[in-house]
């Protein structure tokens, strides 16, 4: 396994410049970031050269849903700009979604799209996904398909199981399209973080990790991310996992929080 930190939460204290030196200072080799279109690109590139980090994936869908049939073509022009980006910056991984998600600190799906029913919008995301293939296999790019909670944070957002992301990812067939397993997320929608893991290892892309309830570093809910990161091991797990947590008693805390738990493997 390996390591990333999400600097658009943690380190949040500092200017986002100086977020890339602080997770390097702190044994990261890797950060994620959300959105590639509020920022400047060869701003990206010079701070992850000078501190000899990469980018280990960033948000690929930004104002589209996936889910919405009537906007397929402008969801896959958008795509392929997040691709070429994603190549300039040599981030391997994008994460895409069902819904448009709203900005901070409303953070639901922006639009129902209650016109439509499951099967269109499960037919939708499989027609866009089946095009956008081709595309990240040509860029050498992963696209990671995260459902989300709709408990607390992101009511709304359609895909909620990660049983129907690898539905979809097993239909469309592309070893470029994969789950992004967020625990936090899946913990909160249907529980049994190991044992998922275990059914979906090989559709698994990339994992997120925060605690629940509360969306912080590990220690502060009621996940056993040392217990969850060490049966992984033993699975045999190479995916990313990158902590996207929102600190509880700052950053520094979360980050030895964090490293405590790595420490366990």
């Amino acid at each position: 396994m390996k390591f990333s930190v999400n600097i658009e939460v943690i380190y949040k204290e500092l200017p986002f410049a100086e977020r890339f030196a602080a997770a390097k200072r702190d044994g990261f080799d890797y950060v994620e970031i959300w959105d590639w279109d509020s920022k400047n690109i060869d701003e990206l590139i010079r701070l992850c050269e000078q501190n000899k980090i990469e980018i280990s994936c960033m948000g690929g869908d930004g104002p589209i849903s996936l889910c919405d049939p009537a906007h397929e073509k402008e969801y896959l022009a958008y795509l392929e700009k997040s691709l070429a980006v994603a190549q300039k910056v040599g981030c391997k991984r994008l994460a895409v979604h069902s819904n448009e998600l709203l900005p901070e600190p409303k953070q639901y799906a922006a639009d129902l799209f209650e016109q439509y029913s499951d099967a269109e919008k499960t037919m939708a995301m499989y027609r866009t996904l089946c095009k956008a293939a081709p595309l990240a296999e040509k860029a050498g790019v992963t696209l990671c398909l995260e459902a989300l909670n709709v408990e607390t944070d992101h009511l709304g957002n359609f895909l909620k199981y990660t049983k129907d992301a690898a539905e979809l990812i097993r239909m469309v067939g592309s070893p470029n399209v994969r789950i992004l397993y967020d625990a936090y997320h899946m913990y909160l929608n249907e529980g049994k973080i190991c044992e998922t893991i275990r059914k979906y290892q090989d559709l698994i892309g990339q994992v997120h990790i925060a605690d629940a309830p509360g969306r912080g570093e590990p220690g502060t809910g009621c996940i056993n991310y040392r217990a969850v990161l060490q049966f992984m091991q033993k699975l045999g797990c190479a995916q990313m996992v990158a902590f996207e947590l929102y600190p509880q008693n700052g950053s520094e805390a979360a980050v030895k929080a964090i490293n405590e738990v790595r420490a366990g493997l």
